[in-house]
């Protein structure tokens, strides 16, 4: 990728498109991905704990998927809640081209693949699900963390995958004493080396019910 990451918003190294194949929501898919994103060969070990150590999402309303890649988890949230409107978010705009191609290619109408400053600023998450960008830095990735996860409806919860040798623990520390009162962090799951932490919004009422149309 030469001096591009794959937080860069316009990678200049050649595209390269290839066809993967993994397993998403139970379905054994080919998926298209490209040079100058993340893990452009394989699901990565991080978002494959993710999927497997989570529950299902909810049945409608909007979900995000935060730093979407080429959109594993966005995909896979997609297939399993078709009444739902997913938002790929990646500042990576090759990232989200794949994104809607592979949303195209299964047929998929509820995927929004969009650049953070797109989504409207009334939309809120029913669920928020993210492998998140660590090597963005500190500042970078809890200023990310600290404009989303605030969009979190009520009683209602982030998953997030970090490697445990890439800092999960502080971050937990990090996430409990920045967003109090108000939310919680627990790690529920741990594997392969990865942290899954569960971030909760409380608060009264309730969301409403989701009504599927």
């Amino acid at each position: 990728m030469g001096s591009d990451h794959y937080f860069t918003a316009a990678p200049a190294s050649p595209e390269n498109l290839r066809t993967i194949r993994v397993s998403l929501a139970g379905r054994e898919l080919e998926m298209t991905t490209a040079g100058g994103v993340f893990s452009p060969d394989r699901l990565d070990a991080g978002t494959a704990v993710l999927l497997a150590n989570t529950p299902p999402v909810p049945p409608g309303g909007h979900l995000l998927d935060l730093g979407s890649g080429w959109g594993p988890i966005a995909l896979s949230m997609a297939l399993a809640s078709p009444h739902a409107t997913v938002w790929a978010v990646d500042v990576n705009e090759r990232a989200l081209d794949l994104v809607r191609r592979n949303a195209s290619a299964l047929g998929l109408t509820n995927v929004n693949a969009a650049l953070p400053g797109d989504v409207p600023d009334d939309v809120t998450f029913r669920t928020i699900r993210s492998n998140p960008p660590i090597r963005v830095g500190k500042n970078g990735l809890h200023g990310l963390l600290e404009r989303w996860i605030p969009r979190l409806d009520e009683r209602s919860d982030a998953w997030l995958v970090v490697q445990r040798n890439l800092g999960a623990d502080s971050l937990q520390r990090w996430i409990a004493s920045t967003f109090h009162p108000g939310f919680s962090v627990f790690r529920t799951a741990t594997g392969k080396g990865y942290r899954i932490l569960k971030v909760r919004k409380h608060g009264t009422p309730p969301t409403e019910p989701i009504a599927l149309v």
